[in-house]
């Protein structure tokens, strides 16, 4: 699901191009949304802050990273944009400013355009501050379609939010927040 809403969005907002690397994550397994365990559903916000849950992917956003680097790299591209937000989100390690920091200096030792002093590489993280009303306030002056976006962990066979975990959760909030209606959730 989250696949065909980014082209999506890529193909409404009028990207130049969208491409799509196949990366299966489930050959690790490890995390609700790469293996069999069970997503948690109905959890509070305080619940969700305590540890880091069952659908944290281990090292996902490193391993997208590590395949935006190699493009930037090809394209001699000197910037590579991730949507990680560090304020209203799951508590994944990987969406912390220090996780960004950390790989934007190795992403600079370990290219040759970063060696060679030819490209110095940055991590661009827009939402990495934002809260989820900010980003859907945000979203909303850009002109973006909601109905184009997913972000539900655990959707029914015909891609519908389930409405009840923690991505689900936070949506919403982000929505109420922001004094809009998700139209997904309407």
């Amino acid at each position: 699901m989250e696949l065909q809403a980014a082209a999506r969005v890529a193909g409404y907002l009028g990207a130049k191009e969208h491409r799509t690397a196949t990366i299966d994550l489930r050959v690790f397994g490890g995390s609700a949304l790469t293996s069999t365990i069970e997503v948690p559903k109905d959890r509070d916000q305080a619940s969700m802050a305590c540890e880091i849950p069952v659908t944290y992917v281990p090292a996902r956003n490193t391993i997208f990273l590590s395949f935006a680097l190699a493009y930037a790299e090809v394209t001699s591209s000197s910037q590579i944009f991730i949507g990680v937000n560090a304020l209203d989100y799951s508590g994944y390690p990987d969406c912390r400013p220090e996780f960004i920091e950390a790989f934007e200096r190795m992403a600079n030792l370990a290219t040759k355009a970063g060696v060679e002093g030819r490209t110095k590489l940055t991590i661009e993280t827009p939402l990495l501050l934002m809260t989820k009303a900010e980003i859907v306030n945000k979203a909303f002056e850009l002109g973006l379609d909601f109905r184009l976006t997913h972000s539900c962990y655990d959707p029914d066979a015909a891609g519908r939010p389930c409405r009840r975990c923690d991505s689900c959760f936070l949506r919403q909030k982000g929505f109420e927040e922001a004094g809009l209606t998700d139209p997904l959730c309407a």
